[in-house]
């Protein structure tokens, strides 16, 4: 039995470390007058994942009416206004905005404690951010 520790110990080293938190800072405007921005200021962590695999998300590339510049930082800063909570799905992976009703959806990527946590900053629409969280199977909670 104490023969195999050293096996155990090596394989754990090869599994990927688990963040516990990683951030990524969006500054979003509009390109257009007739679209307005419902959050302009907001950080986004990823919980219960592996290191950098935000990394992906929080790239600067936007093809939407809306221009947002992201910035990977360590952590989120604690100036919010307020947070929605919502289960990390594969979807939510790619676009950050949406979240799972469905708690029972299970992917082979992602662990099933991992979370997504969006901090609202400078939204303009605070009402509509909280109908989006929540709709979307998020628990909000303003500070």
């Amino acid at each position: 039995m104490n023969s195999r520790l050293p096996l155990l110990f090596f394989i754990a080293s090869l599994s990927p470390a688990l963040a516990v938190a990683e951030g990524c800072d969006v500054q979003t405007r509009s390109q257009s007058p007739s679209v307005p921005a419902v959050e302009s200021h907001t950080c986004y962590e990823y919980e219960g994942m592996p290191v950098n695999s935000i990394d992906w998300s929080c790239s600067n590339e936007s093809k939407e009416m809306l221009s947002s510049t992201k910035k990977k930082v360590e952590h989120c800063a604690d100036r919010y206004q307020a947070t929605c909570v919502a289960t990390l799905t594969q979807e939510s992976l790619a676009n950050p905005h949406s979240t799972s009703k469905d708690k029972t959806a299970k992917s082979l990527n992602i662990p099933d404690n991992a979370k997504i946590t969006t901090y609202y900053y400078g939204a303009e629409h605070i009402d509509q951010a909280r109908i989006d969280c929540e709709s979307g199977g998020g628990h909000w909670k303003a500070k």
